[in-house]
């Protein structure tokens, strides 16, 4: 076990000014705190905080954050208070700890929905400040390197929480290092047949190559002296996890493996980096497709460094990764190497401390971005579906058309591009092109594309755009404006419907009025309150009766014929059209008065449902009503329907819709018709070929009676409109074997 003033002098080691007596008195009293207890492996539990610590002091962070690695339990496992904390070390140390006890409690391997609420926590806890994030990192990686202490039945449970969660959050934060070895802890207990059978071959391979590591280092150092290019070269063996992965992902088996390992050449600037690849490239041959410059185009997490694979030494498939000693810095150690960096003073930059240097980096602004979507999802799931979706992919690099670089999964399309530049870019595409040529919105995007979006104020993301986005933000923003959209068309059903129901009240309807009344419905918002009502959640009852508390529904002692001049009670409203999918209509167009409001009802799959009456349906030029169902949406019935007599005692469902269709109309209509024709050969083929001549399309044909002489049939056929309708009846009715035919209402 770490002696106390071991832990201080590894501090002071890299930090002359550190604060001694803080980690004095963290260290004491955490050890006083946690006093006999007990790990799974027998040791006393403080070793476990220390070793945390001790963590900490290999990433060379500042004082209050090895203090908060030694007090990282305090809360959670002994009778320590925050108000103590806080007293004693600061507030900011007692929050950090505190945050850190909020995550140790979650469970992040129970069933998917609470796993999902547990990942929104942890995400929120370290969003706040980045130490947290990093001591959470050093405590999961002590658990995971004594793992073998643990009962068997929860090893494999815990390392598939490691790889899921936290070996991608610590990518994420550019902590390689920390993430490799969490990762191959992770497999280890994962996946033992494959990590033992990897480990073996690689064992042989390093029997087989002892000095190879070393020739190459030597070989490449030399060549570069000798070229007036003063390089350290680094070289190491890939690990199991790593090779594994490969081998799944390129569907190979270990010996088609050529790169095992890979060697690090560090230099001391940037143009050095790109003098040493000019030499690679020139004394050596490049291997194709596997050249990627980073340090031009960082990465999200600000990894810089230049990769490439040539066939070096010895013919040798040497994969290399050239980057200045800064570059490295951060490549090993990600949001952590902020703390490396001192001013004369010894502090670190500015004065600042590392939580707040942090935030600074493009990789802390990803978690930023990340915790923004908790506002956009629905559900944990749909969080924790995002989450997984931005930490499992990996990364293409495209541009906008003024140099910007936008960072995306693999497998992104345009319409990831346009939510990652910015949300109401992706709400109003409708287009875009990829390197000069337009493209579908559905293209893959490659590294280096340039993308330029084409918007327009009109459009609205169709929902199925859901489906085929590959980031979790642009799923994330469909569906929050997918939403949107059905409440405002639900909003505007529910205004129409209210504008009836106030009207046979003998009310003025009035927003205002309304918006007054909504605490007494239980709204904070109007358009909440008018979806309800469109959805059939609130009666239109309760709403006149919260604007007029001294309302008396009189429907009861009216007559039938007292109800006004509407069709079947239908009042006399401002008539709601009805849009039909395709159409694009223009005010004035189609007899509708300029400024009358158009809901479009129907068409995708986020519109309010429209169905036609089951029995016989509509067609354009029928004059129509609409019946709202609470729930199922409008079923229009033509006016002189007989089914519609069932709804005479429920005047409120009743809506005044209308055709909104242009002439150049290509949807068809359901239409049912029934005919009696001779029972002889040939009679069933002439009225379908009337059907086909006429370009109508029979749906379904049943025979209701079969007599001696007639059978009576019933036709389910769409045609383009009223006029189409008559005149296929018409010359059915013509036709010799015909006995009568009609349209069934």
């Amino acid at each position: 076990m770490m002696r106390q003033y071991e832990l201080v002098e590894r501090v002071v080691s890299y930090n002359p000014n550190a604060d001694e007596a803080l980690l004095n008195k963290a260290y004491v009293y955490s050890m006083r705190k946690h006093g006999k207890q007990k790990r799974a492996s027998g040791d006393p539990y403080f070793v476990h905080p220390l070793e945390v610590a001790g963590i900490l002091t290999d990433l060379r962070l500042d004082d209050g954050t090895i203090a908060v690695g030694l007090l990282h339990d305090t809360l959670e496992d002994t009778d320590a208070t925050r108000a103590e904390l806080d007293s004693m070390f600061g507030p900011e140390i007692g929050k950090l700890v505190e945050g850190l006890t909020k995550i140790s409690k979650l469970d992040l391997v129970s069933r998917r929905t609470a796993q999902a609420e547990n990942i929104r926590k942890l995400l929120l806890a370290i969003s706040d400040d980045v130490r947290v994030l990093i001591v959470k990192l050093a405590d999961r990686l002590h658990n995971m390197r004594t793992l073998h202490f643990v009962p068997e039945h929860k090893r494999h449970r815990i390392a598939q929480e490691t790889i899921d969660i936290y070996a991608p959050l610590a990518e994420r934060m550019g902590m390689q290092d920390i993430r490799e070895e969490l990762e191959g802890l992770s497999f280890k207990y994962i996946n033992p047949e494959a990590y033992q059978a990897i480990s073996e071959r690689l064992e042989e391979v390093r029997q087989r190559n002892k000095t190879i590591i070393t020739e190459i280092e030597g070989e490449l150092e030399k060549t570069f002296l000798e070229k007036g290019l003063r390089a350290t070269v680094r070289g190491r063996e890939k690990r199991a996890y790593s090779i594994f992965r490969k081998m799944q992902r390129q569907n190979i088996g270990f010996e088609q493996l050529s790169d095992i390992y890979a060697f690090r050449v560090l230099v001391d600037n940037i143009d050095d980096c790109y003098r040493t690849l000019g030499i690679v490239h020139t004394i050596w041959p490049c291997v194709p497709g596997r050249f990627k410059d980073y340090v031009s185009t960082p990465k999200p997490n600000d990894y810089r460094s230049i990769h490439t694979t040539v066939i070096g030494p010895g013919r040798q498939r040497v994969e290399l990764q050239i980057r200045t000693f800064e570059m490295h810095q951060f490549a090993e150690y990600g949001v952590a190497a902020h703390a490396l960096y001192k001013d004369v003073t010894g502090k670190t930059k500015g004065g600042r401390s590392l939580g707040r240097l942090a935030k600074d980096s493009n990789a802390y602004s990803w978690l930023r971005q990340t915790v923004e979507l908790l506002s956009s999802g629905n559900s944990a799931e749909e969080f924790l579906e995002h989450t997984k979706l931005e930490l499992f992919q990996d990364q293409v690099f495209c541009f906008t058309p003024k140099g910007r670089v936008i960072a995306l999964p693999r497998g992104a399309i345009p319409i990831d591009f346009a939510y990652a530049v910015h949300t109401d870019i992706g709400d109003t595409c409708i287009g875009c092109k990829i390197n000069g040529a337009v493209m579908p919105l559905v293209t893959e995007l490659n590294n280096g594309d340039e993308v330029e979006i084409i918007c327009s104020k009109a459009q609205t993301p169709p929902p199925a755009w859901e489906n085929i986005a590959a980031t979790g933000k642009a799923r994330a923003a469909i569906r929050k404006a997918t939403r949107a959209a059905v409440r405002k068309q639900y909003a505007g059903l529910g205004e129409q419907i209210l504008q009836n129901a106030f009207k046979r009240a003998g009310q003025e309807y009035s927003a205002e009025q309304i918006k007054v009344a909504l605490s007494r419905l239980g709204f904070q918002a109007l358009d909440e309150a008018l979806a309800a009502v469109g959805r059939g959640e609130l009666q239109s009852r309760m709403v006149i009766e919260a604007v007029f508390p001294d309302y008396q529904d009189q429907r009861a002692a009216q007559s039938e014929g007292e109800r006004g001049e509407g069709w079947f009670g239908l009042p006399h409203a401002s008539a709601m059209k009805f849009r039909i999918p395709g159409s694009s209509r223009k005010n004035g167009k189609n007899g509708h008065q300029p400024g009358q409001r158009s809901i479009p009802i129907r068409g995708l799959s986020a519109d309010i449902p429209v169905t036609f009456a089951p029995e016989g349906g509509a067609v354009p030029g029928d004059r129509i009503v609409g019946i709202h169902t609470p729930g199922k949406g409008v079923t229009i019935y033509p006016i002189h329907s007989p089914a519609l007599s069932q709804f005479d005692d429920a005047p409120e469902r009743w809506l005044d819709v209308r055709w909104d269709i242009d002439e150049e109309n290509t949807e068809r209509f359901p239409a049912r018709i029934e005919v009696s024709i001779l029972n002889e050969p040939g009679s069933l083929a002439a009225i379908a070929n009337v059907i086909a001549e006429n370009d109508g399309n029979i749906e379904n044909i049943k025979m209701e009676h079969q007599l001696n002489d007639f059978h009576d049939m019933t036709i389910d056929l769409s045609v383009w409109n009223l006029n189409h309708l008559n005149r296929i009846i018409e010359q059915i009715r013509s036709k010799k074997t015909v006995s009568k035919a009609w349209r069934v209402n």
